[in-house]
């Protein structure tokens, strides 16, 4: 399985690992936005947009038969900072319905823009299935 990387004297993190160590067979799930399979956007709601993301890598995960226990890391890349932290509560009901009580190691950062014009979020994962 997993182990997490926690160096002794640091503050324990919310929300996410310092760091994971895994082995197993890599599944890199490529940057994910808020729209359905068919590339259709539901809505402009920034934690509906997310709630969408994570079910699109958990979809992803699934063809590779792995699950949301089974990611290491995160990379979230959103276009307007304030509004991430101002939905912080909604987006951590969103991550525990969707992925559950499990916190890889992430990074989050606001970008410029995103590819797509609608999307207010893009979420990169990378997963490990045990051996």
């Amino acid at each position: 399985m997993h182990t997490i990387l926690q160096p002794e004297g640091w503050a324990k993190p919310v929300g996410y690992a310092n760091g994971v160590a895994a082995r197993g067979r890599l599944v890199f799930v490529g940057g994910q936005v808020g729209w359905n399979g068919q590339c259709q956007f539901e809505t402009d709601d920034f934690v509906g947009q997310v709630r969408q993301t994570l079910e699109n890598i958990v979809a992803v995960l699934a063809e590779a038969g792995a699950g949301p226990q089974h990611i290491t890391s995160m990379t979230w890349y959103f276009v307007d900072k304030a509004e991430y932290l101002a939905n912080l509560r909604g987006i951590g009901e969103a991550y525990r319905e969707v992925i559950g009580r499990h916190f890889p190691a992430m990074a989050a950062m606001q970008v410029m823009a995103l590819v797509e014009d609608r999307a207010k979020v893009e979420i990169q994962a990378t997963a490990v299935i045990p051996e």
